[in-house]
């Protein structure tokens, strides 16, 4: 099985949310050139990212909507459930917990993790909240294998370490700081400041571009 490249899977999920509101809108085929329209991106590079999902489309008909959202979402594993735990219960982790399209996508998160003594013991968005120092332990008894972090960057290398050690092969890491574990670690790094930073700086670049349109 080859490789799926970064910028094909970052993109999938946006065909997919897309191709629910066509399908919700009672449209049954979709072309890539429809797609890469709406999307604002070339329809060659749509049809190519179709193409790891084994999705072939008929000439002047392109994909059924309803096959290509299966094999996108069992393409990407949304199709099956996946426990998951978190480390961080502050108001990241707290929104993190409470966001119900996860579930949608196969998400399950079975237990947060904390150092505060008024979390401990609680229950947030019906998750069972434990001591931090709990973690590596219950992730060996309950074999999870999905970790996401939201603890304060000094603590995030050895929290992910922690997982790690109880056997966690793929972390979802909220914080700015860089991971450093074995290459057999899956690290996904959720970065908000790089999307901020395009979105202001397209802001300026927009104005600029409106008020000196000849420069």
């Amino acid at each position: 099985m080859k490789t799926t490249p970064k910028p094909t899977l970052r993109r999938l999920p946006t065909y997919l949310h897309l191709l629910y509101q066509l399908r919700d809108q009672g449209m049954e085929n979709v072309s890539s050139t429809i797609i890469a329209n709406a999307l604002k991106l070339d329809a060659t590079q749509v049809r190519k990212d179709i193409e790891y999902t084994n999705v072939i489309g008929k000439p002047k008909r392109g994909y059924s909507i309803t096959e290509l959202i299966h094999e996108i979402e069992k393409f990407l594993c949304w199709d099956q459930e996946k426990d998951m735990v978190i480390a961080g219960v502050g108001s990241l982790g707290t929104a993190i917990l409470g966001y119900p399209d996860f579930r949608e996508i196969g998400v399950r998160f079975i237990a947060g993790f904390d150092t505060d003594p008024e979390k401990i013991g609680s229950k947030i968005h019906n998750i069972e909240i434990y001591d931090i120092n709990r973690l590596t332990d219950f992730i060996r008894e309950s074999g999870v294998s999905f970790g996401a972090i939201t603890v304060p960057g000094d603590r995030t290398q050895e929290i992910a370490e922690k997982m790690v050690a109880g056997g966690v092969t793929a972390i979802w890491n909220f914080t700015r700081t860089q991971l450093h574990l074995g290459k057999d670690i899956i690290v996904e790094n959720a970065r908000f400041m790089p999307s901020l930073a395009v979105l202001t700086r397209r802001v300026i670049e927009a104005q600029i571009m409106k008020e000196h349109p000849k420069d």
